[in-house]
C-alpha cells in the first residue's frame, strides 16, 4: 500500500496520478514476474501479489521476501527521481489460501482466508517504508534474512500477534 497517497492525489493532476501509479505498478509487475509471483489485483493504490499460487512452492516465503525488498527499493528510487512525498507499507504472511475465479461478467481471480487477512493486517498496521511480516513468515525466513522483532500488534479476530520487520538477506 502506498502511504500518503490520498493527500497526494488531492494536490496532483489526475493524469499525473494515473501515470505515476502505472509506472509504480508496472515496475512491481516486472518484479513479480521475475520472482514467480502472481499479481492478484490492485485496489486504488494497493497492490496484491502472491507466490505459490496456483501451484504451491516450497520457497514461496524466500521468494516473497526478496520480491518485497526489491519492490521497496524500486519504489524508493522512483520516489527519489520524481521527488514524490510517498511511502510504502508491505505486509507478508505465509500459509494456506483459497483461490478462485469469481463473477459472470468481469471475471476476477482472487484469494481469501486467514493468511490473506493476516497479510493485509501486517500491511495496514505496518510502518511507512517497512516490510512487516507475521510470525509464520518469520519462522520461514529467519535463517536466510535479518528480521527485527517489532512487538505485538492487534489483528482483528486474532488478538495480539508478534510482528517482525524484514531488514535484508543475510
Amino acid at each position: 500500500d502506498i502511504a500518503d497517497f490520498t493527500p497526494f492525489t488531492e494536490q496532483t493532476d489526475p493524469n499525473l496520478v494515473v501515470g505515476i501509479l502505472d509506472e509504480i505498478f508496472s515496475a512491481f509487475d516486472e518484479l513479480a514476474r521475475r520472482y514467480g509471483g502472481e499479481k492478484i489485483k490492485t485496489i486504488g493504490d494497493a497492490y496484491m501479489v502472491a507466490i505459490g499460487v496456483p501451484e504451491a512452492r516450497p520457497d514461496h516465503a524466500l521468494q516473497m521476501a526478496d520480491l518485497a525488498l526489491d519492490m521497496r527499493a524500486a519504489f524508493e528510487r522512483l520516489c527519489e527521481q520524481r521527488e514524490l512525498p510517498l511511502g510504502l507499507r508491505i505486509g507478508i504472511d505465509s500459509g494456506p489460501a483459497i483461490a478462485g475465479v469469481i463473477g459472470r461478467h468481469k471475471f476476477s481471480y482472487d484469494l481469501w482466508g486467514h493468511t490473506i487477512n493476516t497479510a493485509s493486517r501486517m500491511e495496514a498496521h505496518g510502518v511507512r517504508g517497512e516490510i512487516q511480516v507475521s510470525e509464520a513468515t518469520y519462522e520461514l525466513l529467519c535463517g536466510d534474512f535479518v528480521l527485527e522483532r517489532r512487538g505485538e500488534i492487534a489483528i482483528k479476530g486474532q488478538g495480539r500477534r508478534p510482528a517482525y520487520l524484514l531488514r535484508r538477506r543475510r
